[in-house]
């Protein structure tokens, strides 16, 4: 696999029983790249390890007047200088290769598993522990999966020049043999703790990552209560922690890297003491003291890899525990059995466990008291099942949605959450998704109401089109009201078989709410629409609405009926009292003055809150 070849057309199933098992198999998928990394490892620390043999020669050369010993030592130093070289710069390319190949397989397989678990996933797993995989975790991990290859090859060459010292010269091979293993080994009894100190260094990280992404996701509510010191102060004390972690950290690292250097020192010295002898007694000559000297003075340079696969393997392995918890979240199904793996061609959307049905080409709206209850109602809906699980599915014409092919539910069922997220790009790219191609891009913006929007995206475009207008990360150049009509737009654009709305008009006025509901529902006629919302503007125009209350459906009805004979009901849209006491002018509260219901005045209510709402989050 070459990295021109990325993306891979399939990543794998990994194995995610635990962090080594996630990069035992990472390191098996890439077999071909590990080898070809070995084998110019090998070239290149074996021709490193030849220059001893060559200044020996030349060495002994000089002594005995030799001119043909010399210039063998030339040549061979030369052979060695090529093997480096080439070898060097092959072993650096198969290397960068496994890294990101490594990287962007996780990265892929990560990008899957959050595609499968949609807006799940950051309830089961923390955000912050989403970003640390996502971003230095994955290099981590593919810095271990290409150091071995490079480890196993020093490993070898190190076997190799002792075995050869030994036939080479006996007496100070036997010296160079047993402290080798000393020196390659003398600084495991550190490793445990070094390891220790990399995860507490890793945890401390990721919870200073989550609570960064937590403070800027909401930075505009902090700053509209005055919080954003607060939050500042955490901040700064948790990336306190992780500076002090870190330098532990590194004192204990930095005390291996030292022990790297006195232990090949300290064996330098016992063979010069030793080889001395040896020459003065005639046993050896000049030529191979110098040889075994070298040798040993470069075998620190193979050696090292020993010190950089624990530091990788230390710094890799909590990652690499992350990165096989997320992979190991799977897409919940629900207990209710239907055609598994058939995508129905239509039908009504029901949900067992609430009662809740939305029949097949009809605006459905949901009211419910709990907005949270309602978010996760809706993703449910959606094939999205939150916890706890278990619960049976949401059927689509009769069929298990959860059971279905991610795809084929994801074609069918569209839902767009109450905090819709709008990536960096233009507006052409924002609103090329997967469609039908049956709702233009025109007609979608103008039933979401973005003329406003698209002014002003002209504004800041060169060239006065909007389409090619930037749209900065998560729409952050844009206003609440304005990042809510673009995502509304995107939803309509897809024009899937079923959409589900999570209060889509809560941050616009009630002039614009009221255009959005007459948009939505000429433009999804005769397309299956559940709208979550208590915006009375809205619940007027839906064709059925339905309470839900305490996880199960109460009330059916069209909205002035409810209005009129559901306390509950009438509570959460008007914001009044349950018992239906009349209001002061001698008229029920679901009765205007004209006798009808009080839908206009609700209206009116609702409009005032929502532009107060709206003046404090521009003010935000």
């Amino acid at each position: 696999m070459q990295i021109r070849d990325l993306p891979f057309p399939d990543p794998g199933t990994p194995d995610v029983r635990s962090g080594l098992r996630f990069l035992v198999w990472l390191g098996r998928r890439q077999l071909g790249g590990q080898f070809a990394s070995l084998v110019w490892g090998l070239l290149h620390f074996s021709s490193v390890m030849a220059l001893p043999y060559g200044v020996g020669i030349a060495v002994q050369s000089v002594v005995e007047r030799s001119g043909t010993g010399l210039a063998f030592a030339g040549g061979l130093i030369a052979l060695a200088g090529v093997g480096i070289a080439g070898g060097d710069t092959m072993l650096h390319r198969t290397a960068v290769t496994n890294w990101i190949t490594a990287a962007a397989r996780t990265q892929q397989l990560l990008a899957r598993r959050t595609a499968e678990l949609g807006s799940t996933l950051t309830r089961r797993v923390a955000a912050g522990e989403v970003v640390a995989v996502s971003t230095g975790d994955v290099e981590k991990i593919g810095w271990f999966v290409e150091a071995v290859s490079r480890f196993l090859a020093a490993a070898l060459t190190i076997v190799l020049v002792c075995v050869a010292l030994l036939f080479y010269q006996p007496a100070l091979g036997v010296l160079v043999a047993l402290g080798v293993p000393v020196m390659a080994l003398g600084v495991l009894p550190l490793l445990p703790r070094a390891t220790r100190l990399a995860d507490v260094q890793r945890e401390k990280a990721g919870r200073a990552t989550e609570l960064a992404s937590d403070t800027v996701a909401g930075l505009r509510v902090l700053r509209g209560i005055g919080g954003e010191d607060l939050f500042l102060d955490r901040y700064r004390r948790a990336s306190q922690e992780v500076r002090r972690a870190a330098v532990r950290s590194a004192r204990m690292w930095s005390l291996i890297t030292a022990l790297q250097v006195l232990l090949p020192g300290l064996l330098l010295i016992a063979v010069v003491w030793y080889g001395i002898g040896l020459v003065g007694d005639g046993r050896i000559d000049v030529g191979e003291l110098v040889t075994v000297y070298s040798a040993v003075m470069l075998l620190a340079y193979p050696l090292r890899h020993f010190e950089e696969i624990a530091m990788a393997y230390s710094f890799s392995r909590p990652s690499a525990r992350r990165a096989a918890r997320v992979l190991a979240l799977e897409r919940a199904t629900g207990g209710v059995t239907g055609a598994a793996g058939t995508a129905p061609a239509a039908g009504d959307l029901y949900d067992p466990a609430t009662g809740l049905l939305a029949p097949e080409g009809l605006l459905t709206a949901v009211v419910c008291g709990d907005p949270d209850a309602a978010g996760r109602l809706a993703e449910r809906l959606g094939g999205h099942p939150p916890e706890p699980e278990g619960l049976p599915s949401v059927l689509l014409g009769g069929v298990a949605l959860d059971e279905l092919p991610l795809e084929a539910a994801r074609t069918k069922v569209l839902v767009q959450d109450k905090d819709p997220v709008l990536l960096s790009g233009t507006l052409a790219e924002l609103l090329d998704v997967p469609a039908s191609r049956a709702v233009s891009a025109e007609a979608a913006l103008a039933a979401a109401e973005c003329g406003d929007v698209l002014d002003a995206l002209a504004q800041a475009s060169l060239d006065g089109d909007p389409a090619t207008a930037p749209i900065t990360e998560r729409g952050r150049s844009l206003s609440g009201g304005q990042r809510q009509r673009l995502a509304l737009a995107r939803s309509l654009v897809a024009d899937p078989d079923v959409l589900v709305l999570d209060e889509p008009t809560s941050a616009v006025d009630s002039h614009t709410e009221a255009r959005i509901a007459n948009g939505v529902r000429m433009l999804r006629e005769g397309r299956t629409t559940v709208v979550f919302t208590s915006s009375p503007l809205l619940l007027d125009r839906a064709d059925r609405v339905v309470l839900v209350h305490e996880g199960a459906v109460e009330a059916v009805g069209g909205h002035r009926d409810l209005l009129r004979d559901e306390p509950r009901y009438r509570a959460v849209v008007t914001r009044e009292p349950e018992d239906g006491d009349p209001s002061p002018d001698g008229h029920a509260a679901g009765q205007g003055e004209d006798g009808c219901s009080g839908a206009a005045e609700a209206a009116r209510t609702a409009g005032v809150r929502t532009g107060i709402d709206i003046d404090i989050e521009e003010t935000a």
